[in-house]
Formats: C-alpha cells, structure tokens, sequence
C-alpha cells in the first residue's frame, strides 16, 4: 500500500475517503463556477446594454481559430473522460496513452490560442485602443476588456489541468491508480471538464456574439 491509497485516520475505509474527496472537488468547482459566474453575468447585462458595440466587436474575433479550439478542447475532454473505465479495468497503458493524447491536445489549444493573441494584439484590439478608435460604437472596449479577462483566466486554469493531467499519467506509469484506487482520476477528470464547460461558454459569448 503507498501513501496515495493509504486510508486516512478521519475516514473509516478507503470508500468514504473517496467520496469526501469526489466531493471536496464538486465544492471547489462550485466555488470556480460562482466566480465565473459573475464575470458571465455582467458580460451579458452589457451585452444587452451595448447591442451594436458588442455585435461589432465579435465581428473581428477569428471564428476559425474558435471553433478550431472547440474540438480540439472537446476532443481532450473525451479522451480523458475514458481514462477512468480504463483504469478501472486496470488498463494502466491506455490511462497513460490517454494523458499523453489529453495532455497533447491541450497543448495545441494553448498554441492556437497564444497565436491568436498574437493576431488580436497585430490588430491592436486591446479595450483602450478601442475606447480611443471613434468609429468603434459604446460597448465595443467592454467586449475586448471581457474577452482578454475571460480568455487570461481560462488559459490559466487549463495550464493547472495540464499539469494535473501529466501528474495523473505519472502516477499511472508509477502503478499508483489501479481498480482499487482512481480517485484522483476522476477528481481531474472533473476539472478539466470544468476547463472544457467553461471555453464552450465563452465560445458563445466571443465568437457566436456577432449574431
């Protein structure tokens, strides 16, 4: 027995330390989702005040590289999400392959994501040069300071997934999940389905905006 699937002394038996744990990440996503919460609820109220700012700003978004994005975040999330039948039936090759492919996938969002940046910042779409610019309506500037805030702190949370998911692959090539023990398996295969749920929305409300 190691230290990762050693019973600790607060929980009678293995199955209720996992389920405290499967648990503590619901309370901690929660938390994650109130706080984006907010960032998504006063990006609509000033959707509905500044129709034609916002309409016209998503216009220069590159929907190309959006959805690009989308399956390939998509993808990674179902990928993983078969890490955790896989490692129940002790299939610890697949669940490392599975990392890798996640792990890879997620890589290439951040790539297509910094090159868009990279794009966006050629364009100077920044919310002060915008607010500066007299033909861009009112509304325009909120949308691109929305638009880097939202995109700043989802990149973020998907650079903590990525390492979570290379720690899960490395505790699988050490033996260290198997069918008695995948809690933190599921537990990040959770995050980075917030990770995922998360980019689907701001999806919407970046490129699907124009509409």
């Amino acid at each position: 027995m190691t230290i990762q699937d050693r019973v600790e002394f607060q929980f009678r038996d293995m199955r209720e330390q996992a389920a405290t744990a499967i648990a503590g990440m619901w309370l901690f996503l929660a938390t994650e989702g109130l706080f984006f919460g907010g960032l998504f609820l006063a990006w609509l109220t000033y959707r509905v005040h500044f129709p034609a700012g916002f309409a016209q700003a998503a216009r220069r978004t590159d929907l190309a590289i959006g959805t690009i994005n989308t399956m390939v975040l998509m993808t990674s999330s179902a990928l993983f999400a078969c890490g955790l039948p896989a490692v129940r039936l002790g299939h610890r090759r697949r669940l490392i392959l599975l990392c890798l492919a996640t792990g890879l996938l997620g890589l290439v969002f951040m790539g297509l994501k910094l090159y868009e940046w990279r794009l966006d910042l050629a364009r100077n779409l920044l919310p002060g040069a915008i607010a500066r610019d007299p033909a861009m309506p009112p509304g325009a500037a909120l949308f691109w300071m929305f638009y880097w805030l939202g995109t700043v702190l989802h990149m973020a949370h998907l650079a903590i997934g990525l390492g979570l998911i290379a720690w899960i692959g490395r505790l699988a090539a050490r033996g260290r999940v198997h069918p008695g023990y995948y809690t933190p398996v599921e537990a990040v295969g959770l995050y980075w389905s917030f990770v995922d749920l998360l980019w689907m929305i701001l999806f919407s409300l970046i490129y699907l905006g124009a509409s």
